[in-house]
Parts: structure tokens; C-alpha cells; sequence
């Protein structure tokens, strides 16, 4: 995009998952138009991803309405407005440019979708503005420097969710002796709302092993600690793609939901799936996609110890 830019309106998807993706869009703007003033309009719950990030100057959470309008000034001009939530408003605001997020093609990734409102071509990677303060904290809550796996059992949906005793099975072959992070120790992480998800495996696990942050950190400090762990596996959720972003080797396990479309993004990332396609789980009699019930049943403890072996092993070699 051609052209010095001063002012930049740059609205965020909903979802985490969504807005972790976009933040290599807002770096791309932030690197072509250095002397840019960025106002980013996003959740609460992502509102911490921004606040160090290059030539954002306000951070609004207001999603809509009579009070957004106000907060950004009404009738005053943009330079750029940049909409990945399609929100009503922003269609009222005087820009000299305009980009607003359209339909993805069938099975096309949501990061290309996403770059593809700037022309950009490859997509941008996600990237993370942590401050010094930030990454202290993360040290401190991770604590001794021990192999660290990672595990986000919650999800939006239950039925993106792999069973919990799944995830202590494989946490206990992955960490144990022989494990390809053996010695280690295991950190649980969620959003608040789905701390309920995790308290199967704080039940499970040797004590010894845990390290409890679930529900416990703004998503910022969720990301430092991640990004100190040997390895993530998680559900597609927003926090495998915050793991992601982090640099952290992360697995992404998959099954009503498309690897294609959702995985987690990077070399350092890698996806495994249920047995059953995404068609033959969505089509199967009685699939209800309001039922919380887990549809990740075909995924073998077996298929995800052994992948995340592999990926450890590979960044272990490509980092010699």
C-alpha cells in the first residue's frame, strides 16, 4: 500500500484466535508507514497484545455503536480504516482508504483471508509486542529452567475438545521417563471461563509436575510463559495460535474443525487429526454442532505422543 498514511484505524476480529492472526497485518502497516498514528479497536480480552505494540497510540474496546463513534471522533478523517470485524460503524467513518474484511475462499486459511484486505502476499506471520516487564513475569511464573510442556485442553466448543484423560495420558509419556521431555513439567493454561476444562488434569497429574496458571493470566502474560515452554499441544483454540505466535513448537489437535483453515501458523507448528475427516464427523447421524460433547474421539494418545516426539526432535535439530 503506496503512500505516507498519519492516521490508521485498525479494528481486530472477535475471536483471539482471529486477532493473533491479524497482529502481522498491524506490524506490515506499523513498518510501511513508520510516522503512522494507530488507533486499534479490538476486545477486552486481547486489548493486552496491543498496548506495546509499534505506533499504536489508543487501544479501544468498544465493539460498536454510539459510544465507538464517539470515542474515535465522529466525523474526523482517517488515513486508513482497516476492518476485519465488519462492525457497522466503521462504515460511517470518513476514510481516505478503506479495506474491509470479505468472504474467505473454501478451504483457504484464515491468516491468507486476513492478509488478503492488505494485498499481502505471503501472509504475514503473527508476532507478539511483549514488554520487558511482561516477559519478567512470565519468567517468574515459569520458574526453574526444566523442559516445560504446555498443554490448552479448553476450547470454545466441547466439541473441539480432546479428552482430558487423553492429555494426561500423553502429558505422562511426553514428561516421564523416556519422554521426549523427560524430567519435565507440565503448565496448564486457559481462558478464565474455561478454567473447568483444566481441573481434570490439576486432579490427575503429580503436583510435583504442575504448573497452574489456567484462567489465572491476561492474555499477554499468557503468551511470555508460552513462549519459555519446550512445547505446546492444544486444541484449535485462540491459544494455540497465541502459542504459536510466541515461538513456541506447537501441535494443534484437530477434528470438527479443519486443519487447512485453522492450524496453527509457522514452521515450528504441526497438525494432527482424528482419524475421521471433517465431513464424515459433521455428517454422522445425530451430530448436533449445540452439543458440548467432544468429537475428538478418533485422535489416538498414540498419533499425538509421537508427533509431538517429532516435532521436538526437528526444532531440537534445527536449533543445533
Amino acid at each position: 500500500m503506496s503512500g505516507h498514511l498519519r492516521s490508521i484505524l485498525f479494528i481486530t476480529p472477535a475471536g483471539i484466535g482471529d486477532t493473533v492472526l491479524s497482529t502481522g497485518l498491524l506490524g506490515d502497516l506499523a513498518a510501511r508507514h513508520p510516522k503512522s498514528a494507530i488507533t486499534v479497536v479490538t476486545t477486552p480480552a486481547a486489548m493486552p497484545l496491543f498496548e506495546s505494540a509499534p505506533n499504536v497510540i489508543r487501544v479501544l474496546t468498544e465493539r460498536g455503536g454510539a459510544a465507538l463513534w464517539r470515542q474515535l471522533g465522529g466525523l474526523r478523517r482517517w488515513g486508513l480504516v482497516v476492518d476485519l470485524a465488519r462492525l457497522g460503524v466503521a462504515r460511517l467513518l470518513l476514510a481516505r482508504r478503506r479495506r474491509v474484511l470479505g468472504a474467505a475462499s473454501t478451504g483457504e486459511h484464515r491468516l491468507t483471508s486476513l492478509a488478503r484486505v492488505l494485498d499481502l502476499d505471503p501472509p504475514p506471520a503473527p508476532r507478539l509486542w511483549l514488554s520487558g516487564p511482561v516477559l519478567s513475569r512470565g519468567a517468574e511464573l515459569v520458574g526453574p529452567a526444566t523442559p516445560v510442556l504446555a498443554l490448552g485442553p479448553a476450547a470454545s466448543w466441547g466439541g473441539r475438545q480432546w479428552p482430558a484423560e487423553r492429555f494426561v495420558a500423553a502429558a505422562r509419556r511426553l514428561i516421564g521417563y523416556g519422554g521426549a521431555l523427560a524430567g519435565g513439567r507440565v503448565m496448564l493454561l486457559s481462558a478464565p471461563d474455561e478454567r473447568a476444562a483444566v481441573e481434570p488434569l490439576v486432579a490427575a497429574l503429580p503436583k510435583g509436575w504442575v504448573v497452574d496458571l489456567a484462567g489465572r493470566l491476561d492474555v499477554a502474560t499468557a503468551a511470555a510463559c508460552l513462549a519459555r515452554a519446550d512445547l505446546f499441544i492444544g486444541n484449535d483454540s485462540g491459544l494455540m495460535h497465541l502459542a504459536a505466535a510466541s515461538g513456541v513448537p506447537t501441535l494443534g489437535l484437530f477434528g470438527p474443525t479443519d486443519e487447512t483453515v485453522n492450524g496453527p501458523c509457522g514452521e515450528h507448528c504441526r497438525a494432527v487429526r482424528t482419524r475421521e475427516s471433517v465431513a464424515e464427523i459433521v455428517g454422522a447421524p445425530g451430530f448436533d454442532a449445540r452439543s458440548a460433547r467432544s468429537r475428538m474421539q478418533g485422535l489416538q494418545i498414540e498419533t499425538v505422543v509421537a508427533a509431538a516426539a517429532r516435532l521436538v526432535d526437528r526444532m531440537a535439530g534445527a536449533a543445533a
